[in-house]
């Protein structure tokens, strides 16, 4: 033990029985130079010795210092642990009296759906309204309550919105609640860091929603997987999770890794091996607390082959997770006629999805200019139109449609391209059943509902070479082509050329291969398995 004199200390190993051990006991100066030799080697020898002398003082009491530290964190730590748990105890039971106090007054349980952007009109709000519609039918003594950001609007109009868009019509109304902080998740908010923002800003876009109205089942249906540990440990919620698109991917790391320059990955960064690092590992640990918050999911659906795998890579939940194949409105399009005139002398290629970045709308365009200087100027050139049909859900889709518009100018083809934005269904079947192709182009799509409303259609289907597409979609149908895949401007504009240059015969084929192969992507087909998958969260309500 160090026992701090006006000397300094020596510590002297001195042998004691039973062993060895140090002793800190001091020295006097006078007594050092019986240590040493005598003259200039021992003169430096106490010089070095002074000096060992200094620095063993404030080791010990540095080490003293955090010794004494060390007792008052760990006291700290679990105290402020205790309130922590105290405090989640106390507001779990806050909302536990709010839901059985609302339950006494409602006499019926409560199934929220999570869905800040209910009123767009993508593929994603079919899913919504289609799982609504069964539930309704399934459960009617339960009440649904729908989430939404959406401002300026009724519960009413959202509803007529579905009407108009998808022509689904729910059984009996449903109760929306109007969140206020939908900015918290839209990306502008974070130009850098998206994920991460987006993430913590679903965090207290959910909070509001949780003191809004307690349910007694939460879903997520619209890939907020941060907010399930909110509804579960604090709402105290049977929580389950749709997956239409995982929000990180090793997809995502892939292109980080090879700096590939993506709309999720700007040049500046990729030019830059350092950048480039920086944000693998921000990745890396963003996917770690991914898969943590979706781990806190009783039930998962996923929509496709693709996004299964990657949500087993990163929930690790495979007894509680399913694939739920989206619901396509493949009925509404199986009575149009298939029949091609053989003189048939205009066509037109169709696109359909939200003017969104990762759809890539700028390929299409840029692949429809390649096929269309193959085919040189005059008849040949007047015989094609490009038509884009989506929605746009705010302000920004409305800009990019606007920069999409600027780019057909810039590429000479605005006279050969048509925008239809937000447009009813009966105008949506009208355009689909009249194409001679069917239109998509994004990388790695979860799904792709616009894709298989397409091959319902009966219009031959020209689809990104991944993901859903790839996997689940454009396959063989009792091993006959059901239509074509492409993965760049000059694949594209090949595949054009294949397609316009077949007989009417050899298309007529295809798209009844393909029309054929869509009849397992229906709505009742959809109802089936939804209902299946979220039996474990429904048979729990009564208790």
């Amino acid at each position: 033990m160090c026992v701090r004199q006006t000397n300094p200390i020596w510590c002297l190993l001195l042998k004691a029985e039973g062993g060895a051990s140090f002793l800190c006991e001091p020295i006097t100066f006078q007594q050092r130079p019986l240590l040493f030799t005598s003259g200039v080697v021992g003169q430096v020898a106490l010089s070095n010795m002074a000096a060992h002398d200094h620095l063993s003082l404030c080791l010990c009491d540095l080490i003293r210092l955090l010794w004494s530290l060390l007792l008052p964190c760990l006291y700290l730590c679990l105290l402020l642990t205790a309130l922590l748990v105290l405090m989640v105890m106390g507001v779990r039971m806050w909302f536990q009296r709010a839901r059985n106090a609302r339950r006494t007054r409602e006499k019926s349980p409560a199934v929220a759906f999570f869905h800040p952007y209910c009123n767009a009109g993508g593929g994603g709000e079919r899913v919504l309204w289609c799982a609504l519609r069964a539930l309704q039918n399934r459960y009617p003594d339960v009440s649904f309550v729908v989430y939404t950001g959406d401002q300026g609007v009724t519960g009413e109009q959202i509803l007529d919105g579905a009407r108009r868009r998808f022509n689904i019509r729910l059984p009996r109304p449903v109760r929306f609640v109007f969140l206020k902080q939908r900015l918290l998740v839209e990306a502008t908010l974070y130009p850098y860091f998206t994920l991460l923002g987006q993430s913590l800003g679903s965090v207290f876009l959910g909070w509001e929603a949780l003191s809004a109205f307690v349910p007694d089942v939460y879903i997520d249906s619209m890939g907020y997987a941060f907010t399930l540990p909110l509804f579960r440990y604090l709402g105290g919620c049977r929580v389950g999770a749709y997956v239409h698109y995982p929000t990180i991917s090793t997809d995502m790391l892939a292109v980080v890794r090879q700096r590939n320059p993506r709309f999720n990955n700007a040049q500046f960064i990729s030019r830059n091996p350092l950048l480039s690092a920086l944000k693998v590992l921000y990745y890396l640990a963003f996917a770690v607390l991914y898969g943590l918050a979706g781990a806190a999911s009783h039930v998962v659906m996923v929509n496709s082959s693709w996004t299964l795998g990657h949500i087993l890579a990163l929930w690790r939940a495979p007894g509680r997770t399913a694939v739920v194949y989206p619901p396509c409105d493949v009925q509404a399009f199986l009575g149009s006629p298939l029949d091609e005139h053989s003189d048939r002398k205009r066509h037109r290629l169709v696109s359909v999805g939200q003017f969104r970045p990762e759809k890539d709308h700028r390929l299409q365009i840029r692949a429809f200019r390649k096929f269309l200087e193959r085919r040189g100027a005059g008849p040949e050139r007047e015989a094609v139109t490009l038509v884009l049909i989506g929605g746009c859900r705010n302000e920004e889709d409305e800009d990019r449609v606007l920069m999409l518009r600027g780019l057909c100018q810039e590429l000479g083809v605005a006279d050969r391209v048509e925008f239809k934005l937000n447009i009813r269904f009966e105008e949506l079947k009208s355009e689909l059943t009249g194409a001679t192709i069917g239109l998509h182009t994004m990388w790695n799509e979860h799904f792709g509902i616009g894709v298989v409303e397409c091959m319902a259609a009966g219009a031959v289907i020209l689809a990104h070479k991944s993901g859903g597409p790839q996997l689940d979609i454009v396959v063989p149908h009792e091993g006959r082509p059901t239509g074509f895949l492409a993965d760049d401007e000059d694949s594209y504009a090949d595949a054009m050329e294949r397609i316009l240059a077949l007989t009417p015969s050899a298309r007529l084929e295809i798209r009844q291969n393909a029309r054929a192969s869509v009849a397992r992507f229906s709505d009742p087909e959809f109802e089936a398995s939804f209902l299946a998958a979220v039996e474990p969260l429904m048979d729990r309500l009564g208790q």
